[in-house]
């Protein structure tokens, strides 16, 4: 797996939107938190609302074009998706993976880029960011930003430790080492069955989701399942579940329940609660890198 060189002072970051529409009154706030970094930010066509196609950034032409632009240019030190929303595996069909391979250099973002983690992971060798986004964080708190910067500068190494108020917590105790992949759960699940499915074989899988009734990550769950990608992998890391709540409180299992029945008799040591996701309060994870697990006391190594 090849590790890209870290960002510093002065290095011309391309912002991409690879799914989502940004909102006009968000760019010029984005491009300021990016500065504030000490980063030169270069604004792509998929960044500008004008652009937009219906609930898309731009057309998947477009989009795609950006990431392959952005790769291809030699003046470009890294590439950090400005949101994610809906839209990435879109232009997967689209990405010139020959060039991207020829080029590898910083990536970030997470949530529907979790896409274009897996891809770039499995079929570009490249380590990527699961991060924080300019548009989407653009006032990080300090845990946050102290991640963030862990993985845009290269100091993403040793122990992933959560707040102090936010313990993680053992589903199934063991330990495991394995390279770290995954991401949010709907792209997990929409990659089966395509030329870009997720291999959790001997991997650490990383799960977390936003905005999902309870029985769809059930279902979900699932399909990783049935397909197996829990018999496959080494470990399981399950981070934040935000407003995923029952559509009808009175008869539905809760997550844990659904963990238990669906995640628990594969065997696999499992931690949950790990502070990362769609979540105010969130560390970075480099996806495609070794880690160690020891989910009975709930370390990770990196």
């Amino acid at each position: 797996m090849y590790i890209p060189k870290p960002l510093f002072p002065g290095a011309r970051v391309a912002l991409v939107a690879p799914a989502s529409a940004l909102p006009e009154e968000k760019l010029s706030p984005a491009l300021d938190f990016v500065r504030s970094l000490g980063l030169e930010p270069v604004t792509y066509p998929s960044c500008y609302y004008a652009n937009r196609d219906g609930y898309l950034a731009a057309a998947d032409h477009q989009r795609a074009a950006d990431l392959n632009h952005a790769f291809s240019d030699p003046s470009i030190d890294g590439i950090w998706c400005i949101r994610g929303g809906y839209g990435s595996h879109r232009i997967l069909p689209l990405l010139d993976l020959d060039v991207i391979r020829k080029n590898r250099k910083w990536f970030g973002g997470y949530s529907d880029v979790t896409a274009l983690h897996t891809c770039f992971n499995q079929y570009c060798d490249l380590e990527t960011y699961h991060c924080t986004m300019p548009s989407t964080e653009a006032s990080p708190n300090p845990y946050t930003l102290s991640w963030l910067k862990k993985a845009l500068f290269g100091a993403l190494t040793g122990e992933l430790e959560n707040p102090d108020h936010q313990p993680m917590t053992t589903l199934v105790p063991g330990q495991a080492r394995g390279t770290l992949c995954g991401g949010n759960l709907s792209l997990l699940a929409a990659s089966l069955g395509t030329p870009w499915e997720i291999d959790t074989r001997g991997k650490i899988l990383f799960l977390e989701d936003i905005g999902e009734k309870t029985y769809r990550i059930d279902s979900m769950l699932t399909q990783l399942r049935n397909a197996g990608k829990f018999r496959d992998c080494a470990g399981i890391l399950l981070g934040a579940w935000t407003d995923c709540q029952p559509e009808y409180p009175e008869q539905t299992l809760e997550l844990t329940e659904i963990f238990r029945q669906l995640i628990v008799p594969a065997g696999k040591p499992t931690v949950m609660d790990l502070a990362c996701g769609h979540c105010d309060t969130t560390l970075a994870l480099p996806l495609g890198r070794e880690c160690t697990l020891d989910a009975g006391s709930c370390r990770i190594h990196l």
